[in-house]
This record gives C-alpha cells, sequence and structure tokens, in this order.
C-alpha cells in the first residue's frame, strides 16, 4: 500500500463541478488501495476576492489580519472538497494547517515550515480516511498560536512538506497543464512535455518564472528525496516526473530552515582566457565559441561583462590539457575582431594558468539574500582576491589564485558548516541525459553596473553585504575582467541583476558606497534569457548554439554567466520574447502537438 499526497491548485477546485471532477479521481486513487492525503488551495480567485475587500477596507491591510483573512479560502476548499468525497462514499475529513500540525515562523504572509507533526493524519489515514488538508497556512509554535501563510507557492510547499513528514511514496502535483514543459506555451505553443527532469534542474527552471513548481517545494523535494510528479487535473496522462537523488539523512526539525549551502567544490585543473575589448555587436560570442566547439574544446564558466564604449570583455575558463587548443582559437579570432575596428589595440588575449574554480551550492540559496555577500566576505577575511564570479540560482563560483585554494576550502567550509563536495556531475549520468532541457524568459530583472569598483579583498563583499542587509536578492552577479588604473588604485567593474521592484532600494543602499566606485549605471529595460541541462556539461558547442540562436536574430547579448546546468544571457527587453523562441527552437524542443493552456 503506497501512501500518496496530492495537491490541487485553485484552477483545479475553482468550481463545484471541478471540485467533484477532482473527488473522482481521489476516490479512484483510494479505492486502488493507496492511502491518500489531499492539499489544496483556494478556489479559483478567492484569494484575489478577499485581497480586494481588504484595500476597500484599508490601502495597507495589517499583515496579520491579512494572514487571518487569507486562511479562509482554502478552509472553503477543504470542507467542500470532504463533502463531495463523502458523497461518493468515501470516507473523509477536512484539516486545516493547524490541526494536521505544520508550525511556522512567527512570520506572516511569509512563513516557513519549522516543522510538521503528522500524527493526526496518520491516525485518520490509518482509519481508512482520505485527509483533506488546507495547503498555504501554519500555525506558529509560541503561546499566541498565531495563524500564518506560507506566501507564494504556499500549497506547493505543504504538500511536499506533508510528503517529506509522512515519507509518503510520492507527491503528485495537479495543474492545468500536461506537466513541465520546455518553456512557457503561452509564448511558443509548440512547447514540449517533459517525460523527466532532475530536481536541480527544475529548481532553475522554477526559480527563472516556470511557474508550474514553486523553488521552495523543489528545495523539499530534493533535501528529502520526495519523488515529485506533476500531472494535469484534467486527463490521465502520466506527466513529468521530478527526480531527486538520494539524500543525506536529515531532522524534519526546522524543515524550510535548512542549510542553504549543502556543499563547497573546488577544481583546481582550471585555465583562464580572457578576450578583452571585443567588439560590442551580435555574433561574436557565437563566432568565438563556434571556433571553440569545432576544435571539441569543453568551457566551463563563461562570462561577459557590461559593455564599454562599443567594446566588451569575454572570459571563460577551460581545464588546462585543452588550454593550448583554447588559446590558439582565441588568438585567432582576435585579428579578425580588430579588422572591425578602428582601435588596433582591441580584442587583446589574455592566458592565465595559476587559477581554480571554488563553488558554493545548495538548493535553500534561492531567495535568501546574503548568501554570495557571505562567501565574498569569508574569501576577504583571508586575503583573497576574486578574479571571476559567476552565478546561478544554485550555485556561486569564483575564480581565484590557484595558491589560494587550501584557504578558501577550509575558511568557506567552515563558514557555511559543510564539506567538500564532488566537482562535477558523474560522466554516466550526463551521457543518458539531454543536454538542453528547458528554456526560461524573465522579463522582471533590472542590470545594476557598478563602474570602477577598487580591485582588492572585501569590495564583492561591501557590496552585496550591504544589498543582503536591506534584503534584496541578486540574480547574476559579473564581474569584468578589465582592469583600469583610477588615481592609482586597480578597478574593475561589476554588474548585477536584480527584480525590477528591489532596483530602487539597491540604488539607495548602494549610495553608502559611492566612495568605492565611480558610477552606477541602472537598466531596466533588459530580460535575461536561460538555457538549463544537466546533460550539457562535457558537450562542447551548447553554448556556441545558444549564442548562435540569437546572433541569427541579430539580438546582441548585454551579460552572460554560466553553472554547469544553466547558461544566461541578458539582452533588451523588447527582445525578449524573439530571445526565448529562437533559441527553444534551435534545440529542436518543440513537440508534434501544440498544448492548450487555460485561459
Amino acid at each position: 500500500m503506497a501512501l500518496i499526497v496530492q495537491k490541487y491548485g485553485g484552477t483545479s477546485v475553482g468550481s463545484v463541478e471541478r471540485i467533484q471532477t477532482v473527488a473522482q479521481r481521489i476516490q479512484k486513487t483510494a479505492q486502488n488501495g493507496n492511502k491518500v492525503v489531499v492539499v489544496v488551495s483556494a478556489m479559483g480567485k478567492t484569494t484575489d476576492t478577499l485581497v480586494n475587500l481588504a484595500k476597500e477596507i484599508t490601502p495597507n491591510p495589517c499583515r496579520r489580519e491579512m494572514d487571518m483573512l487569507l486562511s479562509t479560502g482554502e478552509q472553503v476548499s477543504i470542507a467542500l472538497m470532504s463533502m463531495a468525497l463523502q458523497q461518493l462514499g468515501q470516507s473523509a475529513i477536512s484539516l486545516t494547517g493547524a490541526q494536521v500540525g505544520i508550525v511556522t515562523e512567527a512570520e506572516h504572509s511569509r512563513a516557513r515550515i519549522l516543522s510538521i507533526k503528522p500524527h493526526r493524519i496518520q491516525r485518520h489515514l490509518d482509519r481508512g480516511e482520505v485527509v483533506v488538508v488546507a495547503g498555504f497556512q501554519g500555525i506558529t509554535n509560541a503561546d499566541d498560536l498565531e495563524i500564518t501563510t506560507l506566501g507564494r507557492g504556499g500549497s506547493d510547499t505543504s504538500a511536499v512538506a506533508i510528503a517529506a513528514a509522512l515519507k509518503a511514496s510520492c507527491c503528485e502535483i495537479y495543474t492545468d497543464v500536461p506537466g513541465i514543459l520546455t518553456t512557457d506555451p503561452r509564448i511558443v505553443p509548440d512547447a514540449q512535455l517533459m517525460g523527466e527532469i532532475t530536481c536541480d534542474e527544475m529548481l532553475e527552471l522554477a526559480s527563472l518564472g516556470a511557474k508550474v513548481l514553486h523553488p521552495r517545494a523543489v528545495e523539499i523535494a530534493r533535501n528529502y528525496g520526495i519523488p515529485l510528479v506533476v500531472r494535469s487535473s484534467w486527463s490521465d496522462a502520466p506527466g513529468t516526473r521530478v527526480t531527486s537523488p538520494i539524500p543525506k539523512p536529515r531532522s524534519l526539525e526546522g524543515l524550510e530552515l535548512t542549510k542553504a549551502v549543502d556543499g563547497v567544490q573546488f577544481d583546481p585543473d582550471q585555465a583562464k582566457i580572457a578576450l578583452l575589448r571585443v567588439p560590442d555587436r551580435p555574433g561574436v560570442a557565437a563566432r568565438l565559441f563556434g571556433e571553440i566547439a569545432h576544435q571539441q574544446v569543453d568551457v566551463d564558466l563563461i562570462i561577459q561583462s557590461i559593455h564599454e564604449g562599443n567594446s566588451n570583455d569575454i572570459a571563460f575558463t577551460v581545464v588546462k590539457n585543452v588550454l593550448t587548443k583554447a588559446e590558439a582559437v582565441a588568438e585567432a579570432i582576435a585579428p579578425a575582431l580588430r579588422s572591425h575596428s578602428a582601435n588596433s589595440d582591441e580584442a587583446e588575449v589574455l592566458v592565465e594558468t595559476g587559477v581554480a574554480k571554488i563553488a558554493i551550492s545548495g538548493a535553500g540559496m534561492i531567495g535568501r539574500p546574503g548568501i554570495a555577500a557571505k562567501m565574498f566576505k569569508i574569501l576577504a577575511q583571508e586575503g583573497i582576491n576574486i578574479e571571476m564570479i559567476s552565478t546561478s540560482e544554485v550555485k556561486v563560483s569564483c575564480v581565484i589564485r590557484q595558491e589560494d585554494g587550501d584557504r578558501a576550502i577550509k575558511a568557506l567550509c567552515q563558514g557555511f558548516e559543510v564539506e567538500l563536495s564532488p566537482t562535477a556531475i558523474p560522466e554516466s549520468v550526463v551521457a543518458v541525459l539531454p543536454p538542453v532541457r528547458g528554456v526560461a524568459l524573465d522579463e522582471k530583472q533590472a542590470q545594476i553596473a557598478l563602474i570602477h569598483v577598487q580591485d582588492r579583498p572585501g569590495m564583492a563583499a561591501s557590496i552585496f553585504g550591504v544589498l543582503a542587509d536591506h534584503n534584496i536578492s541578486i540574480d547574476t552577479i559579473i564581474q569584468s575582467q578589465r582592469c583600469r588604473i583610477v588615481e592609482g588604485i586597480p578597478t574593475r567593474d561589476i554588474a548585477f541583476t536584480v527584480a525590477q521592484i528591489d532596483v530602487e532600494s539597491a540604488q539607495n543602499a548602494l549610495k553608502t558606497l559611492a566612495s568605492a566606485f565611480s558610477e552606477m549605471i541602472v537598466d531596466s529595460d533588459v530580460a535575461k534569457v536561460s538555457i538549463v541541462g544537466a546533460g550539457m556539461a562535457g558537450q562542447p558547442g551548447v553554448a556556441a548554439k545558444f549564442f548562435d540562436a540569437l546572433a541569427r536574430h541579430q539580438i546582441n547579448i548585454k551579460m552572460i554567466a554560466t553553472s554547469e546546468i544553466k547558461i544566461s544571457c541578458v539582452v533588451s527587453k523588447d527582445q525578449g520574447i524573439k530571445a526565448l523562441k529562437a533559441v527553444h527552437e534551435a534545440f529542436q524542443l518543440a513537440g508534434e502537438e501544440r498544448v492548450e493552456v487555460p485561459a
């Protein structure tokens, strides 16, 4: 007998008829010999209606009272669902988040789950009852027993957390699309359904705006090894399986307060190549990495910083045994790039061999300001300067001097209370994974560039520490390779992206560090296009194909950042959708059938 947790979103329970249809599905699952826990959201637009009611009373409602108000939406759903099941002859009981022991922080409207006490759920399951639970809500553990809500993605989070607490066989997330698709079907109607995806890939896609699963839910699934299945509420199709690695044993206490970083990775077998002052126009990155791929050279980190005038810098790392090939390609291309510029000093090639890559990784890094800043601060305290920075949703990578490696490893492992981890995805795993699973577009970003930042240990820590103090999450971070001497002090540019809603707060926060840089440039007219795939490691040409797809449509790249399983390009916002479609087509991710998406 399997124990299955099923979650149904607001669309799935948006009317009495839909509730009755879902009840039939639940009953069928129970009749097949399974124990079933069902987590439901508020019906359809109920939450929006409740928010609007509050706004009619006051433009700035108290967060505590909003939690009290919004938590009623799920209570309507669970009562009606239990009634529908009972009407079918299926024994069922509805329970609120508090009644099933979902204990949270005392943080209204955005609480994280501290623990779940599943004894009552288990008692009802043992009686043969389907347990219908209100998602999105919990209760504090203090004497006052305050009702809290979990914020965005709260019902997904509730469902996966309950599955972890009960050691469920799987958690099924039912939604209005057939599963996880290669991109947003509202933009690309022939987006293809994925049969399977890893948790790490899903974390990247979820964080980039793929709305089927919230990153918090995926993080819990990954940490506790809970198999996830994303399926349509309207068909019996198998949907998409989200697979997790075998997790290390961990306590259910502090369930969502798990360590943000779960490992430090170090790779001393690296060399860095930088092309400085290359023309800032479409096709340059495509040409460079196309030639590198033609030589079967696999590239690790790639960064392209903000442009200066009409030129840009591109830097990348390779393993040392292919450095000669990579350097030859860069040297061969540089003269051709110079020939298009009036300045014969452009496209200079720099090679460094005494470097290493150190990285921190973890599913808990998403949405937690200060993780990157803490890494930079730890390295600064050891007097270690950072030569390259590249970030993703679940990893921050820095290139440092190889001689600083041992100190960096020791300091970061101590600082984050973790151990040194393997540096790469095993080749046996990579060999069976497609190089690109999906393409994502984020149009809610803004780019901030700090010009002539003093190039010394501690500057990155100061910049991102100040932003973390103001609760501002940073997305892509790029440090330029071009070093300029300003008033006798070496300087570099640092650029990063933040959510557009945080731009003003970020600008105000950074004004306290104005003496450390010469200028701040803000560009809100940007979009980030990303490809994600655990199989891209060890497959030369993936980055080149991505860049070439953009170049063919005359889309210029403003920034490039990579991790082992993701490549992101920042482009102009007005070219974002065109870029998404071009890249999706280039990697032949389209399916044969159009996906119908409810309005």
